[in-house]
């Protein structure tokens, strides 16, 4: 089944400690667009194990959490105790939270694994208080279209798999791309304005981490993910 992380929640979430996209780069950019968060309440939208709703809780946010994987939220538990509320919910159904109850909301990597955002933004919209901030990152729309190979077409909205294998554990992961105009337009029509998109560069101290990968890459940036702060007006 695709995207099953119940069948490789330790291995994934082992590698998300300290991997270079993860740890290096998707969590220290989300952090950074979300600014100071000392007392504000924050959804993370699809936690996973919970390293982001841990970052986020020791920088004095109040944290609460959701995802569709109960073993991914085992692994958040064991690490956030009562630091957090975690609660078994899946992208893009009814949300258990009240109208305006956060003040953000981070919704990091999630969204590319489904066709239609629709219900997820006007979710995630219904739970932010006006004036609310969604911190989101997804896959690049350019890296997608370098991915799918020759005909493919950049402007089109489609689906893709990948075998990722974690810890001896093969998973297929499956994913949806779409240009970066369908992006903006679903964030718009769901009642968003765009504030900032970011393509930032690796935390300091990655490239002496990872040699071998920033060796051909003399400014240090590079492609991976796109990075939005969205405002609920």
């Amino acid at each position: 089944m695709p995207n099953d992380y119940d069948s490789f929640a330790e291995a994934y979430s082992a590698e998300n400690e300290a991997s270079l996209v993860n740890a290096y780069y998707e969590r220290p950019a989300i952090l950074d667009l979300a600014g100071d968060v000392a007392g504000r309440r924050i959804l993370d939208a699809g936690c996973g194990s919970g390293p982001l709703s841990a970052a986020l809780r020791d920088r004095g946010a109040i944290v609460t959490g959701f995802d569709s994987s109960a073993k991914m939220l085992e692994l958040a538990r064991q690490r956030l105790g009562d630091g957090a509320a975690l609660h078994l919910a899946d992208l893009g159904s009814p949300l258990p939270f009240s109208d305006a109850a956060f003040d953000d909301v981070v919704a990091s990597l999630v969204l590319h694994y489904l066709e239609d955002w629709t219900a997820l933004l006007a979710e995630l919209r219904r739970v932010l208080m006006p004036g609310g901030r969604l911190v989101v990152s997804v896959n690049h729309p350019f890296v997608d279209y370098l991915q799918a190979g020759p005909g493919a077409g950049y402007f089109v909205t489609g689906t893709y798999s990948e075998e990722w294998t974690l810890g001896g554990h093969s998973a297929l992961m499956s994913f949806w791309r779409r240009p970066l105009h369908a992006m903006t337009d679903a964030f718009t029509a769901a009642g968003f304005r765009i504030a900032v998109i970011s393509e930032p560069s690796p935390a300091p101290g990655a490239r002496e981490l990872f040699p071998e990968i920033f060796a051909g890459k003399p400014s240090g940036a590079f492609l991976c993910f796109l990075f939005f702060v969205l405002q609920a007006d």
